[in-house]
């Protein structure tokens, strides 16, 4: 159903965060969060096997301290997914999870003191081959530049990431990401184009504390959409007040809609009407719940009735359109009727049966 993407993407720099591409011709990548206590290690390995289960990238995990940090060393060693470590200032930290096999050091250069211990902890990077994140975020944007400027803004934030930026430049360590965080989309939105032609380095999205589920998925859909569009972006977070794997759900959401990533089932469905044949939003929430597990791409369209039902049914891989009793339309073809009781059932065992065929195809 969907094609190509129009969108033609920036060039950008590849950096491998463990096994995953980032930047270069490499799909764009899909990042959440943890928010539990990294030291409880049973929780914290929960949480990331739960993102690992929705098709997360990569997973990001808080390690404030040297406790935390030695917890994180027993996650790595149980986790699939590569793993960030988040780190601000403290420079050994950043040294304990190098040793402990982390994929990519969350940190900023220009917060870690001497030069000596930047140099030092650049170094310790290179010879593991781990990349950095620059991560500037406008509400903690460096003292002076908020004297400066006076509040945050775009400038402010491009000026803070560019400070980072020489230090590794000095070092001669290119291997690195950006990300330019703000809670108000156009500020965001703003500081990212300002900095995607100044480094060939790849860029991390995302609207930083964005709200809760709903006001927060739109927000984000609306800023990272906006520079995605334009062809910026290598890898994004969704910034939820909400379960971190509703971040991941969202962010491939985005990234489907702007055909720019196929992964797990594409539901096309009408909002419904007095002209449905069957309950379109009971069926539609009940194959998202049943199909949840699925990543592979597939296309399934669930239309209410016969205005609009055979032309999305003929584009899709698995479609029904409304009647008396309804039609599914299998591989753009019509095939055979189903009753309203049997519908949800029918519906799952065709596409999971089409997705079997396929995998047993390709391998």
């Amino acid at each position: 159903m969907h094609g190509e993407s129009p969108i033609k993407r920036r060039v950008s720099r590849r950096i491998m965060v463990g096994a995953v591409p980032v930047g270069g011709d490499a799909p764009i990548s899909v990042q959440s969060m943890t928010n539990t206590e990294t030291t409880d290690v049973a929780a914290t390995l929960a949480q990331v096997r739960a993102l690992e289960k929705a098709g997360a990238d990569i997973v990001r995990v808080s390690v404030p301290s040297m406790e935390a940090a030695e917890a994180f060393g027993q996650i790595r060693a149980q986790a699939q997914v590569p793993l960030v470590a988040d780190i601000h200032f403290d420079h050994r930290i950043a040294h304990r999870v190098i040793e402990l096999g982390v994929d990519c050091l969350r940190i900023n250069p220009g917060n870690i003191g001497k030069e000596d211990r930047v140099r030092g902890l650049v170094s310790a990077c290179r010879d593991k081959g781990i990349p950095i994140r620059i991560g500037v975020n406008a509400g903690s944007l460096e003292k002076e530049l908020q004297q400066k400027y006076g509040e945050p803004t775009p400038a402010a934030m491009v000026e803070s990431a560019l400070r980072h930026i020489d230090i590794l430049s000095r070092l001669d360590f290119p291997d690195f990401k950006v990300s330019l965080k703000a809670s108000d989309v156009f500020m965001t939105v703003a500081a990212y184009r300002a900095l995607a032609g100044q480094i060939e380095q790849p860029l991390h999205l995302g609207i930083t504390e964005a709200g809760g589920f709903r006001s927060g998925t739109v927000k984000s859909a609306i800023g990272l959409g906006m520079l995605l569009a334009d062809g910026i972006g290598d890898t994004i977070r969704v910034s939820l007040a909400a379960d971190p794997v509703q971040e991941i759900k969202v962010g491939f959401d985005i990234l489907k809609s702007l055909h720019l990533r196929a992964k797990g089932v594409n539901l096309v469905a009408c909002p419904s009407c007095s002209r449905q044949n069957f309950d379109v939003i009971a069926t539609v929430n009940a194959l998202e719940e049943r199909l949840e597990d699925i990543l592979e791409p597939i296309d399934v369209a669930v239309i209410g009735c016969v205005v609009n039902g055979p032309g999305e049914a003929k584009e899709v891989a698995v479609g029904v359109t409304g009647g008396q009793p309804n039609l599914l339309y299998l591989d753009g073809k019509p095939a055979h009727k189903v009753d309203n009781s049997a519908l949800i059932d029918e519906l799952e065992r065709q596409i999971r049966a089409r997705i079997a065929a396929r995998q047993q195809a390709e391998s």
